[in-house]
């Protein structure tokens, strides 16, 4: 099975300070991949890169198999990302937000240059069903007609989920999607993700250990930049490099495995 994402050897060094070190991994056709790590390990960096957010010093990139010559966010149409900041459009409503998540090439655009853009009474309608059919999904459609401050953050965070979900991407980046959520709407989370491997893959950054154990079928473990782990949460779990970088941590001493983690 070719995966839908390689990073090979991947080394980003900001002036004197080495982010990531040599860091490779993967993520299969209709897996779920979480990276974990303590504070400072590299996960937002290696999360930056993968996105095209951050060039790295070295290293390579493979998208379904095809080497990447230029790593963009617009090159990689079948990319959904989230971020921790939200970056919903604050003047734009609920249900325009998630439209915008369905042009393909969106990034590029302004959203108000995308409102503004001519195009014809079916296919508007078609992008508002898509946008709504996705809202439905996270229990927020009635939420469509508001502006994101007007709702709580748990709410704001599944409006900019759902504008990633429009699109049906291959591969789905989440950028500790369940930091500021309730116990309740963690839950509601993990049975989301959990359903998503169904129609594609998932790589997520999150501290939330509970979270990772229980929705990725492959872990990703950092510290100090360098990749120090890959395996599945039960050998992750019970890995002593891995308890040796959480150290100072929650660790559990039921079962010996990291409980939880430092973002």
């Amino acid at each position: 099975m070719t995966p839908v994402l390689e990073v090979h050897d991947v080394t980003v060094r900001f002036g004197g300070l080495t982010a990531l070190a040599d860091v490779s991994a993967s993520v299969d056709e209709r897996q779920v991949v979480g990276v974990i790590g303590p504070n400072g390990a590299g996960k937002t960096t290696l999360f930056n890169v993968i996105c095209g957010f951050t060039k790295p010093t070295s290293g390579r990139f493979s998208w379904n198999g095809r080497p990447l010559s230029r790593h963009e966010p617009r090159r990689l149409a079948g990319l959904g990302i989230t971020l921790q900041g939200l970056g919903l459009f604050p003047r734009l409503t609920v249900v325009e937000n998630v439209m915008v998540g369905a042009t393909r090439h969106v990034r590029t655009r302004l959203p108000g240059a995308f409102l503004a853009a001519p195009r014809a009474d079916h296919e508007e309608a078609a992008l508002r069903e898509r946008a709504l059919d996705a809202l439905a999904q996270l229990n927020v459609a009635e939420t469509a007609s508001r502006l994101p401050g007007e709702l709580p953050y748990g709410a704001q965070k599944k409006v900019a989920l759902a504008r990633a979900l429009v699109s049906e991407p291959s591969l789905l980046l989440l950028d500790e999607p369940a930091s500021g959520l309730s116990a309740g709407e963690m839950r509601e989370l993990a049975e989301l993700i959990g359903g998503l491997r169904e129609r594609m893959s998932v790589l997520l950054v999150e501290h939330h250990m509970d979270l990772v154990m229980e929705v990725c079928d492959r872990v990703v473990v950092l510290d100090f930049g360098r990749c120090i782990a890959t395996g599945t949460p039960e050998q992750i779990r019970d890995d002593p490099r891995v308890l040796e970088a959480y150290l100072g941590d929650q660790v559990d001493d039921t079962t010996g495995g990291v409980a939880d983690a430092r973002g």
